[in-house]
């Protein structure tokens, strides 16, 4: 997971793993005393990215059955939501490098390109 406060590391995984198609619209998380102990962490703390993800649009809570990525979320969404993530990550770097945006954009078309011939 990425650097940063636990609960957005947690938040961020949900995202991932559903853009990824790790986890579907749908399907059920673990509870919030289950994964803060698969995590070992506060639950506060998973709660805390639960409620960060439920305000997002991405999960629902059913009471007396679960939390649940909701049947309804686009995976165009969170595609698009990592990719932002990780883009607005690189022009960061980008900048910290002094690169040109031009000079940002053809590194990212080498990699691009460097992806398709594996």
């Amino acid at each position: 997971m990425a650097a940063g406060p636990i609960y957005r590391q947690i938040a961020h995984h949900v995202r991932r793993a559903l853009a990824r198609g790790m986890i579907n619209p749908g399907d059920r998380l673990p509870s919030v005393r289950e994964l803060a102990q698969q995590l070992k962490v506060n639950q506060n703390t998973v709660v805390h990215a639960y409620s960060q993800l439920e305000r997002e649009g991405i999960i629902e809570t059913k009471r007396g059955l679960g939390t649940f990525i909701r049947g309804d979320i686009p995976l165009e969404i969170s595609q698009h939501e990592l990719l932002m993530v990780a883009a607005q990550r690189y022009a960061k770097e980008a900048k910290a490098l002094s690169l040109s945006s031009k000079e940002a954009v053809k590194i990212v078309r080498e990699a691009l390109d460097a992806s398709d011939v594996g």
